[in-house]
């Protein structure tokens, strides 16, 4: 795909205009599906979401106790903490499961438990590609 602009409204008509043609054509769905992940890639490179206050230990529906249950996965998974550029940066760090290939820059391995706590604190925030809250069981609305 060609190179994108770096702007969030003109990624944002882009992004509606891809949504409406894979709604229209089932022929061209797949290829179209991808130049609309590349783009929702890009905007949240470019317009961080905003980070909406949360309760620490919020659980994900259908949890109990007081963390979430862990798939076995969770247990076992590493997950990658991708620092800031800069201690003056004003984006958060990102969480990342350790596989994702949308990592860059520095990071550090983290165990879950490190991960879930990281997650809680808004000076972080999941990775949009790789959701490590969902393997983690924490709902983050």
């Amino acid at each position: 795909m060609a190179e994108l602009p770096p702007d969030a409204p003109r990624l944002r008509v882009i992004l509606a205009h891809l949504d409406r043609q894979i709604a229209e054509t089932d022929t061209v769905g797949t290829y179209l599906r991808l130049q609309r992940d590349a783009v929702q890639r890009a905007l949240a490179r470019a317009e961080p979401p905003p980070r909406k206050e949360r309760s620490p230990g919020r659980l994900a529906k259908g949890a109990s106790g007081p963390l979430p249950a862990l798939t076995r996965l969770a247990q076992t998974a590493e997950y990658a903490v991708q620092q800031k550029c800069s201690a003056d940066d004003p984006n958060p760090a990102v969480i990342h499961l350790a596989s994702c290939e949308e990592i860059t820059g520095a990071s550090r391995t983290a165990p879950s438990d490190e991960a879930r706590a990281a997650l809680m604190d808004p000076s972080f925030v999941p990775c949009l590609a790789c959701r490590p809250e969902t393997e983690l069981g924490i709902d983050l609305a």
